[in-house]
């Protein structure tokens, strides 16, 4: 694969603005925020419309585009355009004590389809790779054929599948020869890792949301047409590094949080800060994750998603309410309470430094003259009457500041893993409604473009694979695992497009099973690649 030109735009969908940069090399040629429209998609085409109007340059030098997008997370919460999934578990005689869907929200499981096209079947492995039973293949097409009309796709989970696929891929060769050659199947052992429960409801989230991702795919692509670029279409996943839009279509849940993932490559792109706290103020709320050598932090626990427990890669990071429009309740000259509640959208009608009624963290930023100036990247000036926020009395503007100081320092202090101060960065549209020193932290950096951090760091265009290998050291040599792990992760980076030559290894894992017999572990790689071409 090879980039057909040289400027890159990258685009970062939020819940109130969606941003947008063009890059040459490392030079950001031009940037903007556009409001993120209902259906997502417009709000996208607009920022491109907006990029290519700024800059004046040729739709045809664009070489990429890459995305990171709300379209899987927000259908999943909203319950709207699911897909019907056909669940098959691979597990019986054992393994059905707590069957498919079980805690999960009534109204999302209505959504995929209900109960109806849930089947437990013969088949999975035990931990060392022997069969708890042989699958049963007639059956299995019986029931394929059962639920092949009320579905649009399958989702796949064998009890050890990571350990070994074989079961969940022949019943997918069996679904496509009674079914469909194309219809989407989520094998669970291609999703996430051992835990049976958590690795299923991560493979049913996946199916569910395929043609969600598949339509807003095909809604750029047709836009990108439509104006002359001829550039790749790439994805921004969960850990920091992109995928082709094509392989997104098949993996959309590793999508489901993107936005602070790009959010931290760009931190780290502006300042060179790998190690260290990162603070993404937006409108409502902010996002303090952590960022070990250039990427997030992976969270170690189970992740929710609309209410159902799985074990994706995602970000370690915790939102908390505070953004520029979060609202200061007073009682005379006195805080009585800072938030939750945000005017959001309406910042600009209601919050005191645009002549509104409300007192907001943004007003109280303007008035300790932390935000003293318009940011140009908006269309209209980002705080028109300074003047009105001079009427806060300064109690109350104190008082304020210091709660808001003092919640994102709580928010840093819990991210650390120990008590020795970190470097932190700023970015997000809202960077300048906080303070610019925080207790607890060696430094705080902010820089030009950081109110575009997330629509950047989607332009950096690496990509991660990963790995794991359940092995018994009894057997087998530790070293010669770990090179075999780390072989089969460069194999995984180079069916994504990257080059397994120039990969490099970020993070070797070891997990005993002290549970088990002998001296079992789980080894787990992770690798980073540029994409060939670029």
């Amino acid at each position: 694969m090879s980039i057909k030109g040289k400027y890159r735009i990258g685009i970062d969908v939020g819940g109130t603005f969606t941003d947008g940069v063009l890059v040459l090399n490392e030079k950001v040629i031009a940037k903007t925020k556009d409001r993120t429209t209902s259906d997502v998609t417009t709000g996208t085409i607009n920022v491109i419309d907006n990029l290519l109007n700024k800059s004046e340059v040729d739709p045809t030098s664009i070489g990429m585009i890459t995305l990171s997008t709300t379209h899987t997370t927000n259908a999943i919460i909203e319950r709207k355009g699911l897909d019907k999934v056909g669940i098959f578990r691979l597990a019986l005689p054992t393994g059905s004590a707590i069957p498919p869907l079980t805690g999960w929200p009534e109204d999302l499981k209505e959504a995929l389809g209900g109960k109806d096209n849930v089947e437990m079947v013969p088949g999975g492995y035990n931990y060392d790779g022997e069969p708890i039973a042989e699958l049963d293949e007639d059956l299995i097409r019986e029931k394929v054929n059962e639920m092949a009309d009320s579905v649009d796709t399958f989702a796949i989970t064998s009890v050890f599948s990571p350990v070994r696929p074989d079961h969940e891929r022949r019943v997918a060769e069996i679904i496509k020869e009674e079914v469909d050659e194309d219809i989407p199947i989520t094998l669970s052992g291609e999703i996430s890792t051992i835990s049976l429960l958590e690795r299923e409801n991560s493979a049913i989230l996946n199916a569910s949301v395929i043609s969600v991702m598949n339509k807003a795919i095909n809604a750029i692509t047709d836009a990108m047409e439509s104006r002359d670029i001829d550039a790749e279409l790439f994805i921004m996943q969960n850990d920091g590094s992109v995928i082709k839009a094509d392989q997104a279509t098949d993996y959309p849940i590793f999508t489901l949080a993107s936005g602070p993932a790009a959010s931290i490559r760009g931190a780290v792109f502006l300042t060179d800060i790998k190690n260290g706290a990162l603070v993404d103020v937006g409108g409502t709320s902010t996002d303090v994750g952590y960022m070990v050598d250039g990427f997030p932090r992976e969270s170690m626990m189970t992740v929710e998603i609309g209410g159902v427990k799985t074990n994706i890669r995602a970000p370690d990071l915790t939102s908390i309410p505070l953004g520029g429009g979060t609202i200061i309740e007073t009682n005379g000259e006195e805080v009585k309470k800072l938030g939750p509640e945000s005017v959001a959208l309406d910042l600009q009608r209601l919050a005191k430094s645009y002549g509104g009624p409300m007192t907001t963290v943004h007003d109280i930023a303007v008035a300790k003259g932390r935000l003293d100036e318009d940011l140009s990247i908006f269309t209209t000036p980002y705080a028109t009457q300074p003047e009105k926020a001079k009427d806060i009395p300064s109690k109350i503007v104190d008082e304020a500041w210091k709660m808001i100081k003092e919640r994102v320092e709580k928010t840093i202090d819990e991210m650390k893993t120990d008590p020795e101060d970190i470097p932190a960065t700023l970015v997000g549209g809202g960077s300048t409604v906080v303070p610019k020193e925080f207790k607890g932290t060696t430094q705080v950096y902010e820089s030009e473009h950081s109110e575009v951090a997330g629509a950047l760091g989607a332009t950096l265009a690496e990509i991660a694979a990963y790995a794991e290998n359940v092995v018994d050291l009894e057997k087998r040599d530790r070293q010669e695992a770990i090179d075999e792990t780390i072989e089969m992760a460069k194999n995984n980076v180079e069916k994504n497009g990257g080059d397994p030559e120039e990969a490099e290894v970020l993070d070797i894992q070891e997990v005993p099973f002290s549970y088990m017999p002998g001296e079992r572990e789980k080894i787990r790689v992770k690798v980073k690649s540029k994409f060939k071409g670029l």
